[in-house]
């Protein structure tokens, strides 16, 4: 489970995330969505240890991101804004360096990789070096990586950006199957059909503050609105009671 505590972070004196609350549940979904600019990448980045929140609190599992990092990077699989791979590695050998961090080997580690390579259609360049990688090659490969040692909690910054329709549907039925498992699956979208698809829980955050929490339905409720591109603008411009459905509001 992931937990946001009253998290704030500023770049030169400008406010990025305003002290925002909210909590990603074991067995959902939860999406992130906002426009440009509005801290979503910023708030990903304090979960996944990479930033420090000038306050508040960050917690995965009940273990503080600025103050337990090796305990919540143990337990976090996170595909980030920048994909970054090493040139000279094959997909294979990034997958496997990346299982070796999380101290995997042997069998099991080269088991979990042939299955990652087969549900992420990749034995086409699973063994070719990264250098010249298409976008959509690039982003299955870090999606493997985050992955590959089964993590009880999935950070995913926009995860189908870049693929084709039958590698978009591969990797949402593997969310899914994540959730499923009783996983915590936080993903950052800007295409709402795949928000609608995937979602239990949806957090519209806008200028660094969340303005709209809660089921897609029960937004819907709120909003007035039935689709949710309607609700994603009503939410921004309008706002949503915070919580709503889930007893705080």
């Amino acid at each position: 489970m992931i937990e946001v505590q009253g998290l704030r972070k500023s770049f030169n004196g400008v406010e990025a995330v305003c002290g925002i609350d909210f909590t990603a549940r074991d067995g959902e979904i939860t999406g992130l969505i906002g426009p440009n600019g509005a801290g979503k990448t910023t708030t990903m980045r304090m979960l996944y240890t990479v930033l420090r929140p000038d306050s508040g609190r960050a917690l995965v599992d009940g273990h503080d991101a600025s103050t337990e990092r090796l305990a919540v990077q143990r337990r976090i699989g996170v595909l980030p804004d920048n994909r970054g791979l090493y040139p000279r590695l094959t997909a294979r050998e990034h997958v496997r360096y990346f299982g070796r961090l999380h101290g995997l080997g042997g069998a099991e580690l080269e088991a979990r990789i042939e299955r990652l390579v087969e549900r992420l259609d990749m034995a086409d360049f699973a063994d070719r070096r990264s250098k010249g990688y298409s976008k959509g090659q690039t982003l299955k490969v870090a999606l493997a990586r985050a992955l590959v040692h089964e993590p009880a909690n999935v950070m995913l910054d926009e995860p189908t950006n870049g693929l084709d329709i039958s590698s978009s549907r591969a990797v949402r039925e593997l969310i899914r199957e994540i959730r499923d498992q009783g996983r915590c699956v936080l993903f950052s979208s800007h295409i709402m059909a795949e928000v609608e698809a995937l979602c239990d829980r949806i957090i519209v955050i806008s200028d660094g503050r969340i303005v709209a929490d809660g089921k897609p339905e029960e937004l819907r409720q709120a909003t007035g609105q039935a689709d949710l591109e309607e609700v994603f603008l009503a939410a921004i411009t309008q706002g949503v009671p915070v919580g709503v459905g889930d007893g705080r509001a």
